[in-house]
């Protein structure tokens, strides 16, 4: 029986995919720019022989997003070497990407970086990287060694060699100017190496070096220098999954809900990000993230750093029991800003991933595209019907799993308004409907809906403060279709195609269609 990948609600974004048989083992590991297309690409007909029996033995698929393409290389390449799946090949005497190495000596060469099974690396200097697509490394660091003047002899000569007629080198060997400059290329060699340095100029100065070359019909010259081009991009793109020099580190985000509790690691050792594992518990009794910490690092390796994306209880009888037990100072953080932050976001968007399986994949699209902790199962959405003074109603419509949910809609007369004042209505029918649901004790919905503009959307905002309510709001302008986001300066302009748009439509043309009704029927009676 083929895998139903019709199940799956897949993201279409960077990140690797894990096909898994029936006994949870992993089959194959692999990366893609589009998760969505890559993986559907899997089930269709006329695949060779070798697909068709890994598609055959696949009965989940799970998935970790990444950021870039990169961190999607690096983690594949990573999990790879740690489960080793049947399907894949495993390239044990190939770095599949590459580090760079400046030297330490008087006059620094640049050079490519190894290192052990340990992932020390050998000789001294200073190391950067990793940078992916290795294997044209040879020639990019050829043409970095150019385009710096970075000089390639073991040994400094007694006169300046073929390099310096060459125009490669300044002979810092033999020129006084030459020793003089040649701090200064390093660096700058090392200002990109680092990612600090824009690219702009350097690029420029090789764009017009190349139409030089072209037009002296230097065809091969202006060809290296365009693939030159090309390879430094990647040494511009940042990445999280390995960092040279980097410590000992795990990441652990959590998302709670009423009952349960989701968490996922990130491990990193010595700069490298080596696997991802996930758990849940129930939130019974004593079960809390600080007790799963504990028990989690009665099995484990504990790292000197601890980060996560909220502060357990309990945090400095934890630092000062697991530093007793590694025998070094352990720490436990949340982290404010930089790659730790961003490592931690990763994860939290990876657990919702991981929530949203079998979930409406419009809602999915939706809890992303407004940045919602939770999948938008519920949503409320509210409308004003205005017939003159005397006919002011609010309706409620309510879309549960992105369909009407009949008996969950509700309808207001306006008690405390006169006039036409769309603003102060919305917030009167909200304040009423959410400090009931809180005086009852009953559940809020995921995402209330407002149809209007900024206005409306400040009106419902202004009412759920009052009453100490919190529950995610967005308001959905007729005209442009154009939702407004409390946290956005302007708003959010989904494609017109956007199944995410259509959910939002249909709860407000829901609540239009239900006010407008009722506001009839009130002026049939008054008639």
């Amino acid at each position: 029986m083929v895998f139903d990948i019709s199940s799956l609600s897949i993201p279409p974004h960077y990140g690797i995919y894990i096909m898994k048989d029936s006994d949870d083992k992993i089959l194959y590991i692999g990366k893609a720019k589009n998760l969505k297309n890559r993986v559907r690409s899997y089930f269709v007909k006329n695949q060779n022989y070798k697909t068709q029996k890994l598609v055959e033995k696949i009965r989940d698929i799970e998935f970790v997003l990444t950021d870039n393409e990169e961190e999607a290389f690096l983690l594949e390449s990573n999990m790879i070497k740690r489960y080793r799946p049947p399907y894949n090949i495993e390239l044990k005497d190939q770095q599949r990407y590459t580090y760079l190495r400046i030297t330490n000596e008087e006059f620094p060469r640049l050079m490519v970086a190894r290192r052990t099974r340990t992932g020390e690396f050998l000789g001294g200097g200073r190391v950067y990287g990793p940078f992916t697509h290795g294997s044209s490394k040879m020639l990019s660091i050829g043409l970095l060694r150019k385009t710096f003047k970075i000089r390639i002899c073991k040994r400094l000569p007694k006169e300046a060699c073929l390099e310096y007629h060459l125009g490669n080198c300044e002979a810092p060997c033999q020129f006084k100017d030459g020793r003089k400059r040649y701090p200064g290329h390093v660096a700058e060699l090392e200002s990109i190496l680092k990612g600090k340095q824009r690219l702009g100029d350097f690029v420029e100065r090789l764009e017009s070096e190349m139409r030089e070359a072209s037009s002296n019909l230097q065809y091969e010259r202006a060809k290296e220098i365009r693939e030159t081009l090309q390879r430094l991009q990647n040494l511009q793109t940042r990445q999280k999954m390995e960092t040279v020099g980097g410590t000992d580190e795990e990441y652990f985000g959590i998302r709670t809900g009423e009952h349960t509790a989701h968490v996922m690691s990130f491990r990193q050792i010595r700069g490298v990000i080596k696997d991802r594992n996930k758990f849940s518990f129930d939130l019974v009794g004593d079960n809390s993230f600080s007790n799963f910490l504990s028990q989690y690092y009665l099995t484990n390796p504990i790292p000197k750093y601890i980060i996560v994306s909220q502060m357990p209880d309990k945090k400095e009888i934890l630092e000062e029991i697991f530093s007793r037990s590694a025998g070094f100072k352990v720490s436990i953080s949340v982290p404010s800003g930089g790659k730790r932050k961003e490592m931690i976001g990763l994860i939290i968007r990876n657990i919702d991933l991981l929530l949203s399986r079998g979930a409406d994949p419009a809602l999915v699209e939706l809890q992303e595209k407004l940045n919602l902790e939770h999948i938008p199962k519920k949503i409320e959405c509210f409308d004003i019907s205005n017939q003159g003074a005397d006919y002011a109603v609010g309706s409620m419509s309510c879309l549960v799993d992105a369909e009407p949910f009949k008996s969950g809609y509700r309808r207001f007369r306006i008690k405390t308004v006169t006039g036409r004042d769309d603003f102060a209505m919305i917030n009167e029918v909200i304040k009423r409907r959410y400090l009931r649901l809180k005086q009852e004790k009953s559940s809020m919905p995921d995402l209330v809906l407002i149809d209007g503009g900024r206005g409306q959307l400040n009106a419902a905002l202004g009412a759920l403060r009052s009453i100490g309510a919190s529950i995610p709001v967005v308001s959905l302008a007729k005209e442009n279709e154009e939702v407004y986001h409390p946290n956005l300066k302007s708003p959010i302009v989904l494609p017109r195609s956007s199944s995410a748009l259509k959910v939002l439509q249909h709860a407000r043309d829901e609540a239009h269609r239900f006010g407008v009704a009722y506001n009839r029927s009130l002026r049939k009676i008054q008639k």
